[in-house]
């Protein structure tokens, strides 16, 4: 099996070190989901060479929140990345409490494994 490994890079952070001095390293189940973070926030357009490549979801915020259509654009999205399995197919929630804050769980299973992946994050206030 093809071990796909990157830099460790979490949304809104700086590249890290590893115990050894390099560029810590990701792969596996972080690595999935990190590349589904970095979609679903990217903006399109910020990739010159990929201009569709992005949802944007950090443009949303300050918006009406339409949960419908915000799930809609995630699965658009998430169904790009290789390592998001089409079978099962990921399940979607979005919800918003006060109307600043979307919160969003993703589940899927990982393309390679099979494994179940869970991915909760927020943004907004």
């Amino acid at each position: 099996m093809l071990s796909l490994r990157d830099a460790s890079l979490l949304w809104n952070t700086d590249l890290t070190a590893s115990a050894i001095g390099d560029i810590a390293l990701v792969g596996g189940t972080a690595w999935s989901q990190q590349r589904v973070l970095r979609r679903l926030l990217t903006n399109p357009g910020d990739y010159i060479w990929q201009p569709n490549y992005g949802a944007g979801l950090g443009a949303l915020v300050g918006q009406t929140i339409d949960a419908l259509a915000i799930q809609a654009l995630i699965r658009s999205q998430i169904f790009q990345e290789a390592s998001v399995a089409n079978v099962p197919e990921p399940s979607v929630t979005v919800s918003s409490s006060d109307g600043n804050t979307i919160w969003v769980d993703i589940r899927y299973a990982d393309a390679a494994t099979g494994e179940t992946q869970v991915l909760t994050f927020s943004i907004g206030c």
